[in-house]
């Protein structure tokens, strides 16, 4: 895969030559390159930023420059249509399933906007050599877009093939299958006068993964309840169906449901 950013802050990128995707670019698994907008101006103050029609506070970021600096990468890699990912509040919500769409793109391109962010027509030009995606870390605001760069960064390039030692591991994770993961011990099994679960000592494989199962919907019942609220129904055991009930959650048209709101439902129809 290759990956470019564009950022007037290539500085902030550092930490992609660190740990996994810095190993993964050592050894030909990612090819990621960072790009000074400013390198695209054409006037000795290297301007990117203008004040916005229409007043109100704040700069805005400068067109033309944009579109060089984009045009740049876009046709990198003949025959290829890349994917311009746009860090915005305004954008899709980043995601596990949505980090393992974008691994599977050839390359991926990354407008870290600054300020009050970037004119609206560079992301109308831009649909014409690119696949556009606005995306959002989540519901809040930052300075830039190259912390969110930086995660997902990160996110999308531990899933391709041979980053990770153990590919396993990226099974088990939390938001893999729709849950958050289920608690994790190592030695020594008393620390402190708190004590590693007795299943996970007991060497019975099936008894430790019905206890991890269960441990992952505990969790995400307390933590996140919104993904049992989405959670595919069909895909759950007997066992599962149990540990949810114990959870105050019902199967109710092949959804999750919290059992006041499953006798809601039952009482409406």
């Amino acid at each position: 895969m290759r990956i470019d950013v564009v950022s007037i802050f290539p500085e902030y990128l550092a930490p992609l030559e660190l740990s996994l995707i810095g190993k993964a670019r050592q050894d030909g698994l990612v090819e990621l390159n960072v790009h000074d907008l400013r390198t695209f101006t054409t006037d000795k103050h290297r301007t990117v930023d203008d004040t916005p029609y229409g007043g109100g506070a704040g700069m805005v970021m400068k067109p033309e420059p944009w579109a060089q600096a984009l045009e740049s990468v876009a046709g990198v890699r003949e025959g290829t249509k890349p994917v311009l990912i746009v860090p915005s509040p305004a954008g899709e919500r980043f995601t596990q399933a949505l980090a393992y769409e974008l691994a599977e793109e050839e390359q991926l391109v990354f407008a870290c906007g600054r300020y009050e962010g970037i004119d609206e027509r560079v992301i109308d030009w831009a649909q014409e050599h690119f696949t556009v995606r606005p995306v959002s870390l989540g519901d809040y605001v930052l300075n830039g877009g190259e912390v969110a760069v930086l995660a997902m960064v990160e996110a999308i390039g531990r899933l391709l093939p041979g980053v990770v030692g153990n590919p396993e591991s990226l099974v088990e994770e939390s938001h893999s299958d729709g849950l958050l993961e289920y608690p994790v011990y190592t030695k020594p099994s008393s620390w402190r006068d708190h004590e590693v679960p007795p299943v996970l000592l007991s060497g019975n494989h099936g008894k430790i993964a019905q206890w991890r199962r269960h441990e992952q919907f505990r969790r995400t019942a307390e933590r996140r309840p919104d993904l049992l609220d989405n959670f595919d129904a069909g895909q759950l055991s007997r066992a599962d169906r149990n540990a949810l009930a114990d959870l105050g959650y019902n199967v109710v048209d092949g959804r999750l449901r919290r059992r006041m709101e499953s006798n809601t439902a039952q009482q409406t129809r």
